[in-house]
């Protein structure tokens, strides 16, 4: 009887091991082979380019295959790195708000900042060193999740496509995509597992990465109640309790950074300014106002129809979101993905930088929207990775990302 006991426990005990085990394995193997399709791109175009004599999208002194993987917006993470933050906002002769760094939160660049001296004091290497790990974690994390409220199978391709997708080079250059994603799936781990208390360190960090962490908040409003109406005797007030302050504290976080750059700038709007300053090139110069950015685009370079493009797309969200299979991935997933796509709609203007900024949204790939069948999940990968370099050449070189 003993033995029997013994030989249960221990094959429990293998069984768990080997299933942590493919919970670091699968996804590392698949951020490895992404990173060695991703390198190839990026290092088959700097090649091209420095022969041909392309202009890079960001003029280094120093060209190298890592300054080539720190353009457009990593420049601003180097200025933050290397000399913080300017106290007083830059403005031209007309007295308008130019870009300038206070568009790009700090946590990243400060992470480099700290990588650079083991690195010998460069901020492009720090910067991609800093975003291939946090790469690597995302897709661990990512995978953790998506078989949280799926399968192991939904997993491994949901994790994939994400890594082979057309946006899956960004986990490698110098830019905060990749850290924030570790943060914000860990904190979507967290909360499906129920450990509110870890969400918060984590939805704070976030908050000083990137922006969008409010869509969290919302998820965890969800969360509060839809647990409560469905079984209020099995929530605990302590947990209750957990979900509220943890809410809060990351709604916190997500609204602190204007009011940080007003205090430090003694300008009262600083941070909007700034992020309107880049809206110039596409629709001139706009007052903000909530949910309106995406019509101003479309009503500015295609007019009525524009506007009907836009509620087109709108209305294709509303049907993607409502579809059962969709709605498979969990309350959780579906409530934060849902949040955070109304927040793009809300505050952000479409331009190139779109797919980047839809990153978050990487849970989603774990329905059977896109992995349903074997046949559905090859297709969807064939495509992600015949997109990734058409997405190199153009958000690279042409447009920013």
């Amino acid at each position: 009887m003993t033995d029997v006991a013994e030989t249960t426990r221990a094959s429990r005990l293998g069984s768990v091991l080997e299933a942590r085990h493919i919970g670091w394995s699968a996804p590392l193997l698949l951020w490895l082979a992404s990173r060695a399709f991703s390198s190839l791109l990026l290092g088959s175009m700097y090649m091209v380019a420095t022969a041909a004599g392309w202009p890079f999208a960001s003029y280094r002194r120093d060209p190298s295959f890592f300054t080539f993987s720190g353009s457009w917006d990593a420049s601003f993470y180097r200025i933050i790195a290397e000399q913080g933050y300017p106290t007083t906002i830059p403005v031209d002769d007309a007295g308008h708000v130019l870009p300038n760094a206070w568009a790009f939160l700090p946590v990243f660049p400060w992470l480099a900042r700290t990588v650079m001296p083991v690195v010998g004091g460069s901020f492009w290497v720090a910067g991609v060193l800093v975003a291939s790990l946090a790469g690597a974690g995302a897709c661990v994390v990512l995978y953790r999740l998506v078989r949280s409220v799926r399968d192991d199978r939904a997993a491994r391709w949901a994790t994939a496509l994400f890594a082979f997708g057309p946006t899956g080079f960004l986990l490698q250059v110098a830019y905060a995509e990749s850290l924030f994603l570790l943060l914000l799936f860990g904190a979507l781990l967290a909360l499906v597992r129920r450990r509110y208390w870890v969400i918060a360190p984590l939805g704070i960090v976030a908050a000083f990465t990137k922006p969008g962490v409010l869509a969290l908040a919302v998820a965890l409003s969800v969360h509060l109640v839809v647990r409560w109406a469905q079984d209020p005797s099995a929530f605990r007030w302590r947990e209750r309790v957990a979900v509220v302050v943890t809410g809060l504290l990351v709604a916190a976080a997500g609204l602190a950074w204007p009011v940080i750059a007003s205090a430090v700038t003694g300008r009262p709007d600083a941070y909007l300014d700034t992020e309107l300053s880049w809206w110039v090139g596409f629709v001139g110069r706009q007052h903000f106002a909530p949910l309106t950015p995406w019509f101003t685009m479309a009503g500015t370079w295609l007019g009525p129809a524009g506007i009907a493009l836009v509620v087109v797309v709108l209305a294709a969200a509303v049907w993607f979101w409502c579809r059962r299979d969709v709605r498979a991935v969990g309350t959780d997933v579906w409530s934060f993905t849902a949040s955070y796509v109304l927040y793009l709609v809300a505050v952000f203007l479409p331009q190139q930088s779109l797919p980047r900024l839809l990153m978050p949204t990487a849970p989603l790939l774990g329905s059977d929207v896109f992995v349903g069948t074997r046949r559905r999940a090859v297709a969807w990968l064939v495509v992600g990775m015949c997109l990734q370099p058409v997405a190199v050449v153009l958000l690279w070189f042409l447009g920013y990302p």
